[in-house]
């Protein structure tokens, strides 16, 4: 027993709780409105409503700010206590709900260092890290996973397919001390990798030897024309000639049209353009690849993922038709944590709203046969 007790006793000194940077769910009301600042660096940014849309899982926990106005740009932003992602994982997590069947908008997030001006934050204030899905019209359909290094964003090399539907989705975002990343979309991993090969941080490690030429007999042809191979001396026949079969019309006039010439056809003996046999080239070298050495600008950089404050974020965005919804944002060092967060948050409504949707779906779907009905009906009777 005295072991057991140890052994949990350890077990608690070594866990430690997970560190919550920002959490915001909207479960108060409108006061929301007193954490979060709605830029003035333009007059006509649209307006943020609370609101659990029009079909969701639970009235209350699905409620997070809907963008309510078609064809705006948004900027609004919210600020904690400024902290350091060194040595951290990072995690950054929120939903999105397309509920208004997006053509062209964005539904991503933006990390802002501490010192941000709220009320001047716009489209061209520096940024960490912006994340989040992103979708104009077929071609535009992807997650953005985009980092600030040395004054320039950076977007990921890959091609991440985002949600494009009418439902919650649970974005997450997680950024390790070993330079590694993880995206997930519904609590489930959809890319991972490297910072340093998935993103243009750094120069390349090799470059081409600019000492290095190709020699100027390498020779890369591996067939040449066989210099034994001779054109046959009846191969030269015209490709069109006379139709032997064609006569000149009787009411022909060859003051009026002409001297008469006879149509031409397809001559059957012509066999194109000659062109001698190939052969292997006895002096075939290959593909000639030039030498690479170390690139002396590349130096390498262990703190890729880190960044010195993070102090704000930001809902900076254009969308075309209005209706997304944003909630349950998070930003934690703790991966586990950020995932049980997300089951109970988004996991828990997600069947839920999907159900009701279905039922809309079906009550209307029902409502419009009865009008058509109807309309056949009185047109009958006409």
């Amino acid at each position: 027993m005295a072991r057991a007790a140890l052994i949990l006793l350890l077990a608690a000194l070594c866990y430690a709780d997970p560190l919550v940077f920002f959490k915001e769910g909207f479960s108060d009301g409108d006061a929301w409105t007193q954490r979060w600042v709605e830029s003035k660096h333009n007059t006509d940014y649209g307006k943020f409503k609370l609101s659990a849309g029009k079909f969701y899982g639970d009235l209350e926990k699905d409620k997070g700010l809907q963008t309510s106005q078609d064809a705006r740009f948004y900027a609004q932003s919210a600020c904690f206590e400024s902290f350091s992602n060194k040595d951290k994982t990072l995690v950054i997590q929120f939903t999105v709900k397309h509920e208004q069947n997006i053509d062209c908008g964005g539904g991503y997030v933006k990390l802002f260092p501490s010192g941000l001006d709220q009320k001047d934050m716009h489209g061209d204030s520096v940024y960490n890290i912006m994340f989040g899905p992103d979708i104009c019209g077929p071609p535009t359909k992807r997650v953005h996973v985009i980092f600030n290094y040395n004054g320039k964003n950076l977007q990921i090399n890959k091609d991440i397919r985002c949600k494009d539907d009418v439902y919650t989705h649970l974005y997450t975002l997680i950024v390790r001390p070993d330079n590694t990343y993880e995206v997930k979309i519904d609590n489930s991993k959809v890319e991972s990798g490297n910072l340093e090969d998935d993103w243009d941080f750094l120069p390349s490690k090799k470059i081409k030897d600019p000492e290095a030429k190709k020699p100027d007999d390498w020779d890369e042809r591996s067939k040449i024309d066989d210099p034994e191979d001779k054109k046959p001396e009846d191969w030269e026949k015209p490709e069109h000639v006379p139709d032997p079969d064609a006569k000149k019309p009787e009411d022909w006039d060859e003051e009026m049209d002409g001297e008469w010439e006879p149509p031409v056809i397809q001559n059957p003996e012509y066999k194109g353009e000659w062109k001698p046999h190939q052969i292997d080239n006895p002096d075939y070298k290959g593909k000639w690849v030039h030498p690479e050495i170390d690139n002396p600008e590349y130096t390498a950089d262990a703190n890729l993922y880190q960044y010195d404050s993070f102090g704000c974020i930001g809902l900076d965005l254009w969308q075309v038709k209005s209706g997304t919804i944003f909630d349950n944002l998070l930003l934690t060092d703790d991966e586990k944590f950020a995932e049980e967060y997300g089951n109970e948050t988004w996991g828990v409504t997600k069947d839920a709203e999907k159900k009701m949707k279905e039922q809309q779906d079906e009550e209307e779907r029902k409502k419009q046969e009865e009008e058509d009905d109807d309309a056949a009906q009185t047109k009958d009777e006409l």
